[in-house]
């Protein structure tokens, strides 16, 4: 039987979101990037 592994929508955004990456000098590199591909974020 296969394990059904189900991905947490939560724990991503805080591993991942915004707000940890403004956190980190480089962080908030990427979040300049994303903001210069998408328009705002």
């Amino acid at each position: 039987m296969k394990t059904k592994i189900r991905n947490s929508n939560v724990k991503k955004a805080r591993k991942t979101g915004f707000l940890t990456r403004q956190k980190t000098a480089n962080g908030r590199k990427i979040n300049r990037r994303q903001r210069a591909r998408h328009g705002a974020i």
